[in-house]
């Protein structure tokens, strides 16, 4: 017996949990109840259709719906909350339109749910599978097409371009001539850049994970190069303005459509690869689609104005928009797009290219369709809700400190206090807004899986959280006190590369895909509503760059967390084997 036992022993094969999650999930076979019950109905004596009335669909479906709806309540009604108590107490302003505000909160909540839903039981599942499968049934050549493809395709997908390039075009010619044509006569080249960044992002990931090439390296090839030219830009006078825009533009490009679907392909190919001993070797393109970007439009703006000197528009006479354009329809053209052509592309990918069957198609359907109807409904909510709600407070918030005509009795509040007030209301809101995006959710999720609980989907979230609320509040700092945007970026940037070499590529991968995810479309329009409050009071060129303080500040908060961990984690091992000695 000892001998047998001793043998069982020394024949054990040890595996990550990682590679065990992914096995199981990407080669199962699911056999449906629902199909054995018809099989055996067909050989007869099997039991008949059963039929549900309709308090038996609401004893079953009121357990599935219900918890799914409290999640995202307790994601959106703090901050909504949040917002109303602010501006009725702190900054004395009623709301106006408060049943449409209502109605489209209770919107967001429920389209929150329905895509959510929508990306875990379809969207996620199918990209991870195709992502499998590509690199064993297909050249290194189509992968990479597949990818380069699917990069371009999700930037045009991506809702937070359009708001990002809504609230540009309210920048005045005279004031900034190049930020300007950028946003007018480049807009189109201005999109097609940012989605060849995000391309080419992809490219280079896929490479990564097929290759086996570690994230350090890489984000420090991709960072520095950005870095070295946003300070050379910043100190020209005509291309500082550009600076901003540039990395907003990398931090719209990785919302609710771009993260799920870009981690999930990425785990697949990793897992396909067999590449690398770490459980998260399936992330990094997010952190590339957050950089190439800006790096696309600072060229841009370089080729532009070295090209020939921007021309002052003439006076066009605006015409009835289509109505395409014009709300509601275009919150419900918005959500086709951002999910339609993507499943169109993904259906092609997995029939032609990947030759993988499509399982469950009833179930990947019903996902599928729960994700276009909860965009749509969601893109709805923020229009007629947290989108309009934070641009009253965005825009009442500088009459804390400052003099402004739609605040009567401005300032609020005397010098530094009133200062005080409007740092407070960027840190809990960046703090609140955060917490609703429905990105990170799926990337703590995600994340606390493949590293089987070392990390974990709450510290994740917080910490991602109060980077972002710690972002915001220096993007008021800079709209206020008028500090380049350069002079906050680089330090931080180059401060987040030193705790980079000093993290394990776990943590680091993690730390830089965090700062992808905390833009989405809860965070865009209320931080874009804000910044442009504060640009209009206090006289700032623009309202960008608070985007890119919000994504920065979360890579830092999750690097030291990350070090904190692996130092208690050091410091309470010696204890343990002198327990066990």
């Amino acid at each position: 017996m000892p001998a047998a036992k001793g043998w069982a022993m020394s024949a054990e094969i040890k595996i990550r949990y990682g590679d065990f999650r992914r096995e199981t999930s990407v080669r199962k076979v699911a056999i449906s109840y629902s199909k054995l019950t018809r099989l055996k109905a067909k050989a007869g004596g099997g039991p008949s259709r059963v039929r549900l009335g309709p308090r038996d669909l609401w004893r079953i479906l009121a357990p599935y719906v219900g918890v799914r709806f409290k999640d995202q309540l307790l994601a959106v009604t703090p901050l909504a909350v949040y917002l109303v108590l602010f501006q009725i107490l702190i900054l004395r302003q009623g709301v106006e339109d408060a049943w449409m505000v209502a109605g489209g909160l209770v919107a967001t909540i429920v389209g929150l749910m329905l895509f959510i839903e929508g990306l875990r039981v379809g969207l996620m599942p199918f990209g991870e599978r195709i992502g499998h499968a590509l690199p064993q049934r297909s050249p290194l050549s189509v992968v990479l097409m597949v990818a380069f493809a699917l990069g371009v395709g999700v930037t045009y997908a991506e809702p937070a371009i359009g708001a990002l390039k809504t609230a540009g075009a309210i920048v005045e010619f005279h004031r900034a001539p190049l930020l300007h044509a950028l946003l007018d006569r480049w807009a189109d080249a201005l999109v097609l850049v940012v989605g060849l960044g995000v391309g080419l992002a992809a490219v280079v990931g896929m490479l990564m994970f097929v290759r086996g090439w570690p994230i350090k390296p890489i984000i420090f090839a991709a960072t520095v190069p950005v870095l070295a030219l946003t300070a050379w830009m910043s100190g020209v006078p005509q291309l500082a303005d550009v600076v901003p825009l540039a990395w907003d533009c990398g931090g719209v490009t990785t919302g609710p459509v771009t993260v799920p679907l870009v981690l999930a392909l990425g785990i697949g190919v990793a897992s396909a690869a067999g590449r690398g001993e770490s459980s998260t070797a399936g992330f990094g393109i997010v952190t590339l689609a957050s950089l190439f970007p800006v790096l696309g439009v600072l060229l841009l703006g370089l080729a532009v104005w070295l090209g020939a000197p921007p021309i002052a528009p003439a006076e066009v006479a605006h015409g009835v928009p289509p109505w395409w354009e014009v709300s509601p329809w275009a919150e419900v053209v918005g959500g086709l797009r951002a999910v339609v052509p993507l499943v169109a592309f993904l259906i092609v990918v997995a029939r032609q290219v990947a030759k993988v069957e499509i399982e469950e198609r009833v179930v990947v359907a019903y996902g599928i369709l729960l994700a276009v109807v909860g965009m749509v409904i969601f893109n709805l909510g923020l229009t007629y809700g947290l989108t309009l709600l934070g641009g009253q407070s965005g825009a009442a918030v500088p009459g804390a400190f400052a003099v402004s005509p739609a605040i009567h009795g401005s300032p609020l509040y005397p010098g530094s206090l009133g200062i005080a007030v409007a740092l407070a209301f960027a840190l809990m809101l960046g703090f609140g807004a955060t917490l609703a995006e429905p990105a990170l959710d799926a990337l703590g999720r995600t994340v606390e899986t493949l590293t089987n609980g070392a990390f974990r989907k709450s510290g994740l979230i917080y910490a991602v959280a109060a980077g972002v609320g710690a972002g915001l509040g220096l993007g008021v700092v800079k709209m206020v006190f008028g500090v380049p945007l350069a002079w906050m970026l680089v330090p931080g940037y180059a401060l987040a590369l030193v705790l980079t070499a000093l993290s394990t590529r776990e943590v680091a991968s993690i730390a830089w895909d965090s700062a992808g995810v905390t833009t989405g479309p809860v965070t865009v329009p209320l931080v874009l509503a804000m910044g442009l409050g504060f640009g209009h009071t206090v006289g700032a060129v623009e309202g960008f760059g608070m985007l890119a303080m919000a994504s920065v500040c979360p890579i830092l908060s999750v690097l030291v967390l990350g070090l904190w961990v692996r130092l208690r984690t050091t410091r309470l091992r010696p204890a343990s084997a002198g327990a066990m000695a």
